[in-house]
This record gives structure tokens, sequence and C-alpha cells, in this order.
């Protein structure tokens, strides 16, 4: 578990110096996505792009990432989305899978990030999405690296 955290802050480490990398894949919408996955995939896609518009919060919405609290409102998730110096290192998911049960949906993918064109890292996230009416009220994230380019 430690080795995880540390690689985890590590790839945050290295945002704090990192130039944005265009985008090499996002998760693009999907007509399949019932309105909830939809919601999901708009916050993994925002991950990306840096674009959160089309990502609905709850006014009191929070994100638990490795046990830790870093997300407090939908205010603050959605200004981290756009400008959060955190996700500038993101240069693209992958292998996107979703399941849904009632207003929960649990997403798996791959996280690859970097500096420029040079991947650094790969992690998969394993997230949970609680939704209410439409929007997301809660996430908890698990984050485990995979790779180390």
């Amino acid at each position: 578990m430690r080795i995880a955290k540390t690689a985890a802050l590590s790839v945050l480490a290295v945002s704090a110096v990192a130039v944005a990398a265009p985008a090499v894949a996002t998760a693009a919408p999907n007509p399949a996505d019932t309105p909830n996955q939809a919601a999901a995939r708009a916050y993994i896609d925002a991950l990306v792009s840096h674009d959160a518009s089309a990502v609905r919060f709850t006014p009191d919405a929070t994100r638990v990432e490795v046990g830790l609290q870093t997300g407090f409102n939908g205010r603050q998730l959605t200004d981290d989305l756009n400008h959060g110096i955190q996700y500038r290192v993101v240069q693209g998911v992958r292998d996107l899978t979703m399941t849904e049960s009632g207003d929960t949906v649990h997403t798996r993918y791959l996280l690859d990030s970097g500096v420029g064109e040079q991947r650094l890292m790969t992690v998969e996230i394993v997230e949970t999405f609680d939704l209410v009416d439409g929007a997301i009220h809660r996430i908890e994230a698990n984050i485990v690296p995979v790779s180390l380019s």
C-alpha cells in the first residue's frame, strides 16, 4: 500500500512542473451508455480534456482518493478538472469498463501520464460514482500503479 501511495504522490509531484501533453485517448461519449454511465464517462473524459462543462456535480459532491478526501464540493471538483495542475500530466485513458447498480456506477480503466510525449506511468483506476438525479454526488477512487515507462 505504501508503494502505491508513494507512486501516486510521485505522479502528483511530476505534475507540479509538467507542461500539459496533448490527449491521446479519452472516454468519448457512447450512445449505449445509460444516463448515469454517461455522467461517469463525462468525468473521466474531463480528466484528459480539462473541460468539465459536461460534468454535473451535486453542490456537496465529494471525492475520496486512496482513502484521502481530495474533493469537498461540486465547484471545487469542477475547478480541479478545468484547471488542476494534478491533472496536467494525464495523457489519456483506455480500456474503460463500466457496470451499474441503481444510482451507482463502477468503472475500471487505465490512465497514462507523463510529460510532453513521454509516458512516465500507467495506473489502474477503479472508481465508484454515486449519483443523485443524474449528478455525481460521491466519487471513491483507488489507484494502483501498473507500469513505469
